[in-house]
């Protein structure tokens, strides 16, 4: 049963009343996401407030805006925000993506999200992991994303997204159709050799002709963290 609590090195995870706890991807996505330059930045789904919380330590002066629609989760998220040293840069909204683009929030340099995915598997009997996990009603759909991030990126801003691979390659086939094609890819193996797990996609307006893509084993031939997955999670996890 997952811990109801996740220690990293500068903020602490209460995830308890949280469908989705924290992950390995959830950490990949918040550490990998190029934040270069970032203002204004946007968590959509943020869940425990993870990658919001990352966002934070990685961009020193952004301000950070997260929305969750379940409510438990959402008021998580805010009690984890304000344990951090980020708090007065950090806002929760507890609402849906449609409900949130009502209150006009404006343009965003970065807009992160790790989406439901598994759409063609069964979902979890339990309505709010459902929601986090399946695509579905009540949940983010890759159009939603698309069609939100495409209106409320700043010129020459960045959505950043984490999906499995037949996901991922849907996303991108929508993103495009969306304006918002794909300009760089990060792949994802538990071992090298191994099958792509996970896909890291960055997108926007400004794609160049061809996607910069790059590869990240997870674990060395020894069963231990990889060197690649040591230096990018360094300032977060605990032991490495």
């Amino acid at each position: 049963m997952p811990n109801d609590y996740f220690q990293f090195q500068q903020f602490r995870i209460a995830q308890s009343d949280c469908a989705q706890k924290v992950s390995t991807d959830a950490c990949l996505l918040g550490a990998a996401a190029d934040l270069a330059g970032a203002g204004r930045v946007l968590d959509l789904g943020t869940g425990t407030g993870l990658l919001a919380l990352m966002a934070a330590q990685r961009a020193a002066t952004a301000k950070i805006e997260a929305i969750e629609i379940d409510p438990a989760a959402a008021a998580q998220a805010a009690a984890n925000v304000a344990a951090s040293p980020w708090g007065s840069r950090i806002r929760v909204w507890p609402l849906s993506l449609a409900a949130y683009a009502t209150t006009r929030p404006g343009l965003f340099s970065h807009i992160i999200c790790n989406p439901p995915f598994f759409r063609r598997s069964l979902a979890s009997p339990d309505a709010a992991r459902a929601t986090a996990r399946h695509e579905g009603e009540g949940s983010l759909t890759f159009g939603d994303i698309i069609s939100f991030a495409k209106a409320h990126l700043a010129p020459g801003g960045t959505l950043t997204v984490l999906l499995p691979p037949p996901e991922m390659q849907q996303f991108e086939q929508e993103a495009v159709a969306g304006g918002l094609p794909a300009r760089a890819r990060l792949v994802v193996r538990h071992r090298a050799g191994g099958r792509i797990t996970r896909c890291i996609s960055e997108f926007g307006a400004d794609a160049p002709a061809k996607i910069r893509e790059s590869d990240l084993v997870i674990q060395a031939a020894d069963g231990q963290y990889s060197a690649a997955f040591r230096a990018l999670l360094s300032g977060f996890y605990l032991a490495l």
